[in-house]
C-alpha cells in the first residue's frame, strides 16, 4: 500500500506558515495517507440535474440526495465534492465524510452550440471558511474551467484567486478542466488538448486536477491510458484524476482505473455516476474496489474480489 509521511507532502508556497499544518492534515485526509485522490465527485445534480439521478437503469435510491451521503460514509473515499448548499444540509448528519466544497456549477441546459460554456461561482470562499470553522469537516474546495469557452479568462481569473486564498487558509484544491467551446469543436478529448489542460492547473496552482481521458484519434495505435501519460507528465506536481464517465460494469471500469493509475500515470480517480447509481450496497462494495486500487495498490482481480464481496476491503 503507497503511503507518505507528512514530511513528504509538498507543500505550496502560497500556504501561509501558520496554515502549513492544517494544509498537511487536509492534504492526508483527502488521500489517507497515500498521495493518491479518491474523490467520490457528487456535484452532478446541478451539472446534470436530475437525469443521472433518476431514470432506466439507475436504481431508485439515488432519487434520495441523502444516498449520497449514505454511501460516502459507509463506503471508502478520499473526499466527496458537491456545492455549499447540499453539504450544509447534510453534513450535520455525516460529520465524518471529508467533504470538497464545489465553488461553480452550471446546468447542461444551455448547449455548446447555443453558447460556449460558463460555469459562474456560486459563493465566495468565506461562507466556506464559516462553515468549516463551525465543525464542519471541509478539506478542500473545486472549481470547474471550461478551457478555449469564449468565458476562459473570467474562468482563470477566478480560479487563480481561489486557489490563492484556499492555500492561503490551508485547503486543497482540485480542478475540473474540460476544453470545450466553439474554439476547441472536436478536439476536447485529444491527448494534445487533455495535457495542455493538465499544465493549465499546474500553473494556476492547484493540488489535482479532473480532466476527461484521452481518445485516441484515427490512426492514433496508443491506449487511452498511454495517450494520459503525456497529461500526466504536462501536469507535473499536480496530481492527474480522471473523469469516471457514464456508468459501466465493475471489471470495465476497474480495468480503465487500473491502467488509467498503472499505465498513464495518474495521481487516482474522480468517479460519480459510476458510484452513486446503484444500490447503496452495490456503490458500496464499488467505493471499497476503487480504493483497493487506488489506495492500496491490489489489481483488477483483487478489486473485483473487493466488489463482490470476497475481500472485506478496508483502510
Amino acid at each position: 500500500m503507497p503511503k507518505i509521511t507528512r514530511d513528504e507532502v509538498k507543500v505550496p508556497l502560497d500556504v501561509m506558515p501558520e496554515s502549513r499544518e492544517v494544509y498537511i492534515d487536509n492534504y492526508m485526509a483527502a488521500t489517507q495517507g497515500t498521495g493518491r485522490l479518491m474523490l467520490f465527485a457528487c456535484d452532478q445534480k446541478v451539472e446534470h440535474m436530475n437525469g443521472d439521478f433518476f431514470g432506466e437503469g439507475i436504481d431508485i435510491a439515488d432519487a434520495d440526495p441523502e444516498h449520497l451521503f449514505q454511501i460516502a460514509d459507509q463506503g471508502v473515499i478520499g473526499i466527496m465534492a458537491g456545492q455549499r448548499g447540499i453539504i450544509a444540509r447534510y453534513a450535520a448528519d455525516y460529520p465524518r465524510i471529508n467533504y470538497l466544497v464545489k465553488m461553480n456549477s452550471k446546468t447542461n441546459l444551455i448547449k455548446t452550440a447555443q453558447d460556449d460554456p460558463y460555469s459562474a461561482m456560486l459563493s465566495e470562499l468565506e461562507p466556506v471558511l464559516a462553515m468549516r470553522e463551525a465543525g464542519v469537516n471541509i478539506v478542500g474546495i473545486g472549481y470547474t474551467i471550461y478551457l478555449g469557452s469564449d468565458y476562459e479568462s473570467t474562468m482563470l481569473a477566478e480560479a487563480g484567486e481561489l486557489i490563492a486564498e484556499a492555500h492561503a487558509n490551508g485547503l486543497v484544491v482540485v480542478l475540473w478542466i474540460y476544453p470545450r467551446g466553439k474554439a476547441v469543436g472536436d478536439r476536447e478529448k485529444d491527448d494534445a488538448t487533455i495535457a495542455g489542460a493538465a499544465g493549465v492547473a499546474l500553473c494556476l496552482g492547484s493540488d489535482f486536477v479532473k480532466v476527461n481521458p484521452p481518445k485516441p484519434r484515427d490512426g492514433q495505435t496508443a491506449t487511452s491510458a498511454e495517450l494520459l501519460k503525456h497529461a500526466a507528465v504536462a501536469a507535473g506536481r499536480t496530481g492527474l484524476v480522471c473523469a469516471g464517465g457514464s456508468t459501466v460494469d465493475a471489471r470495465t471500469f476497474l480495468s480503465q482505473l487500473w491502467s488509467q493509475i498503472h499505465v498513464g500515470g495518474a495521481s487516482g480517480n474522480a468517479t460519480g455516476r459510476n458510484i452513486h447509481q446503484r444500490s447503496l450496497d452495490e456503490a458500496v462494495r464499488l467505493t471499497k474496489a476503487i480504493s483497493a486500487i487506488t489506495l492500496a495498490d491490489y489489481d483488477v482481480e483483487e478489486a473485483l474480489d473487493v466488489f463482490e464481496g470476497r475481500d472485506q476491503f478496508s483502510l
